[in-house]
């Protein structure tokens, strides 16, 4: 009898080369489409792989702008309450423009400058204004003068009280400056000194796929692993959990006709959750964005690029390959449902890592990052979205991705010499059988070389 924990081995562990040439493809299409066929009737697969990436990223831009419109609406319903301090002399229509403007209210206040400055912090009070004499450097024209708001830029109320008292005393001085250039015959551009102004370059379609580039590939990433999450852990150790694992491994097909299947199967959703969510963010980014822009006048068309499409459509199916391997190789080993999830998450963690930094607009997609497996698909697609295809770094992403992929198939290929293993029998994880079946392997051997 072997002791516990110890291998047990098919036929003296098949080579790879014997496991290479038990596959059978027809059986593999079987096998892909009954597993197809089992996703459409698991509800918890049908909304994470296809509901999700489809609608999450719409809706939660719609409650973004929801959001947005309900703050605004907020904000501007309510009155400003301010003090003015000194008004300026001379400049009687600057009140006037005050006292006119609905969103504020003056008050009449003759309390030190302590006491509304505390009125602020507990916001019983938003602003305080100070018309203050113009230094020396700008007391060039009669009248001239300064203003000095207080208020407290951590509350909402206080910090949109100093938005409206600077647009409304801008607008005043500025029509003032004109009034003053002109009845000093002075050309209002050399009164002003200089003038400052902004031209955007960018057209609406470079700025759609701007704002694309810095949200899908992160999302796409995020979902191409949701995609895969799930159908990884149903095709292992929920098939165990069934009770059905024995009989799928009783039937005529082969083991690696089975379980490349079942990779497939996996690989599959996961690149075609990827892909939802990429349309899905192209569809409504600009309905959903373009309102917020108009309001500053700028506008926005999110296209993608046809020559982008071939691009982002590979990058999808080597990011959900490797994704999907690695996390069958973790899933492999449990034998609940909930034991796959908590063997997976460390795995989906990792993966879904890079996120966080990859939505820095000034990062480059140079040769180094393209040696960094999931960051490098995720930048191919980011930058295919923009329309810049740098081959140098493609080539090695490609080259770096399908060589990943090659190993954890060949990975897979040696657990699947273990009979305990496949057949859910192994009381342990992926780090376990690490340690007791391959690096205790490979010392005895060592060990062995040495005694010889």
């Amino acid at each position: 009898m072997s002791g516990a924990g110890a291998p047990s081995p098919i036929t003296s562990h098949p080579s790879r080369g014997a496991l290479a040439r038990s596959l059978n493809w027809r059986q593999v299409w079987l096998v892909y489409a009954r597993e197809l066929r089992g996703a459409m009737r698991e509800k918890a697969i049908v909304v994470n792989s296809f509901l999700i990436p489809a609608l999450l990223y719409p809706f939660l831009l719609w409650a973004a702008f929801t959001g947005v419109l309900f703050v605004t609406g907020q904000t501007a319903g309510f009155v400003s309450r301010v003090v003015v301090k000194e008004w300026p002399q001379g400049h009687p229509k600057l009140q006037v423009n005050l006292q006119r403007n609905d969103q504020i209210e003056l008050l009449n206040r003759e309390d030190p400058p302590t006491r509304l400055e505390q009125e602020i912090r507990q916001g019983r009070l938003d602003a305080v204004v100070e018309f203050l004499p113009a230094t020396v450097a700008g007391a060039g024209a009669d009248d001239n003068f300064r203003a000095r708001i207080t208020y407290d830029q951590s509350r909402e109320r206080s910090a949109e009280a100093q938005k409206r008292l600077t647009d409304e005393i801008g607008a005043y001085r500025a029509d003032w400056l004109k009034r003053e250039s002109r009845r000093r015959n002075i050309d209002p551009a050399n009164w002003q000194g200089f003038t400052l102004t902004s031209r955007n370059m960018a057209s609406q379609k470079q700025m759609g796929r701007f704002i694309l580039g810095l949200t899908a590939p992160v999302l796409f990433m995020v979902m191409v692993a949701v995609g895969c999450f799930y159908p990884a852990i149903d095709a292992t150790a929920g098939e165990r959990e069934r009770n059905t694992w024995e009989t799928l491994m009783s039937t005529a097909a082969t083991r690696l006709s089975i379980i490349t299947g079942k990779y497939l199967y996996v690989a599959s959703l996961g690149g075609i959750a990827g892909l939802l969510n990429l349309l899905a963010v192209m569809l409504t980014i600009g309905p959903l964005f373009g309102p917020l822009l108009a309001r500053g006048g700028g506008t926005i068309e999110a296209t993608i690029p046809l020559t982008a499409l071939p691009v982002a459509g590979l990058a999808a199916v080597l990011l959900a390959g490797f994704i999907a391997a690695g996390m069958m190789i973790f899933a492999a080993f449990a034998r609940t449902f909930k034991e796959g999830q908590a063997m997976i998450s460390p795995f989906y963690l990792l993966v879904v890592l890079p996120a966080v930094f990859l939505q820095t607009p000034g990062l480059k997609f140079s040769m180094t990052l393209a040696l960094v497996p999931v960051v490098n698909l995720t930048l191919v697609v980011r930058e295919a979205i923009g329309g810049v295809f740098h081959w140098a770094q493609i080539g090695v992403t490609l080259a770096v991705s399908v060589l990943l992929i090659a190993v954890c198939l060949q990975l897979a290929a040696f657990i699947l010499q273990f009979e305990d293993v496949v057949m859910g029998s192994y009381s342990g994880s992926f780090a376990r059988f690490l340690r007791e079946r391959v690096l205790r392997r490979g010392r005895a051997g060592a060990d062995g070389v040495q005694a010889t």
